[in-house]
């Protein structure tokens, strides 16, 4: 008789991942999905369940109504994540598991299993910051709440950190974003000038949600003197076009597949935020992604954008409308500089932001945590 195979090995740990989104959501996506193969390297045994399904996304980005059936649907499918966990080592969090429950209602749920929080911006002003009093009462310091049990919080910045230190948290990893630099090879390539492509064409390109196209409102009056100087496009690529009035717009739809080849096609890359106390705890995974693209970058310098541009070295910072036509003017002219500056944020890219660098981080981090 053969001998009998060996068991299979036990896994190390065994995860319950519970992001806010499916893989639609960027946050989720770059967070939650894309490092779980490092998890599995790191012996880790992860079952994910979504609170929100690519469809909800699609009509809140289409300004369609959510049913409300629909939300009870998927409190009921998180609830019973919860309850079905049964062996789960550890639970990985994003931002909330309920949300709009309170503090008390997720920790009965959660069993007394540890539980790691995840944060890439500043949630928690949604609640403290709402409009409705009685809101404010009930979940003003819900999130500060569920850090201060929580057995670690991954937080995407410094700003983030410091208000997770003074909610409490017992222990604290920062994490950026990360960026899959080997999924940008291919828009390293000399762009690809189209068929109508004026000559000297500046192409200038934004990625984002709908959440954070209004912030490119700031720069109508800027990016409008800069086409009425010269051949400008604004590309966007994201869920709508911005429209914004003279400034010659091209929009690509958004999609996971194609947003590498979408940068390949522009010739730098802008992230223009306010200074305001939510904007302060942004991520700036657009830079990463214009760096990783081989781009050069213009950005306001407010919060984890200031870590990322060194001015002059990694890309250039722009904070008034005057600014950003000057430094933008700078890299339409000056073709030596952008590439300077593009070599610049891919090689900061690939020391600090890549997944290969983070991935192993954030599983060693679970690995430790799931084991006690």
């Amino acid at each position: 008789m053969p001998p009998l195979p060996p068991p299979a090995p036990r896994p190390l740990g065994r995860v319950l991942a519970l992001p806010r989104y499916d893989r639609l959501g960027a946050s989720s996506r770059l967070r939650f999905f894309d490092p779980q193969p490092h998890l599995a390297a790191a012996g880790l045994d992860v079952s994910t369940a979504p609170f929100f399904d690519d469809g909800y996304l699609r009509r809140l980005y289409a300004g369609q109504p959510v049913r409300g059936w629909t939300l009870a649907d998927r409190y009921r499918r998180r609830m019973a994540a919860l309850k079905a966990a049964g062996r789960t080592d550890l639970l990985w969090i994003e931002k909330e598991a309920l949300p709009w429950l309170p503090a008390g209602v997720e920790r009965r749920l959660f069993g007394g299993r540890p539980y790691v929080l995840d944060f890439d911006d500043a949630w928690h002003l949604r609640y403290a910051g709402h409009r409705l009093a009685p809101l404010r009462r009930l979940l003003g310091d819900k999130l500060e709440r569920l850090v201060a049990g929580a057995t670690l919080t991954v937080v995407a910045n410094d700003a983030l950190a410091s208000w997770a230190e003074a909610a409490g948290a017992r222990r604290l990893l920062r994490l950026p974003t990360p960026v899959d630099l080997a999924r940008y090879q291919a828009a390293l390539a000399p762009n690809r000038p189209p068929g109508d492509r004026p000559p000297g064409e500046f192409r200038v390109g934004w990625i984002g949600t709908p959440s954070s196209a209004r912030y490119l409102a700031a720069l109508a009056e800027p990016l409008a003197a800069l086409a009425a100087s010269g051949p400008l496009t604004l590309v966007t690529i994201a869920r709508h076009p911005v429209a914004l009035p003279g400034v010659p717009e091209e929009f690509i739809p958004w999609s996971e597949a194609g947003e590498t080849a979408a940068l390949a096609g522009i010739d730098a890359g802008i992230m223009p935020l306010p200074h305001t106390p939510f904007a302060q705890g942004k991520s700036g995974f657009k830079l990463l992604q214009y760096m990783a693209a081989g781009k050069a970058v213009v950005a306001s310098p407010v919060g984890e954008n200031r870590r990322i541009v060194a001015d002059g070295v990694t890309g250039l910072w722009a904070d008034s409308p005057e600014g950003w036509v000057q430094a933008l003017e700078a890299l339409r002219g000056d073709l030596d500089l952008r590439h300077r500056l593009a070599a610049a944020g891919r090689d900061l890219v690939a020391r600090e932001y890549d997944l290969a660098v983070l991935g192993p981080r954030l599983a060693a981090a679970l690995a430790q945590v799931a084991r006690g």
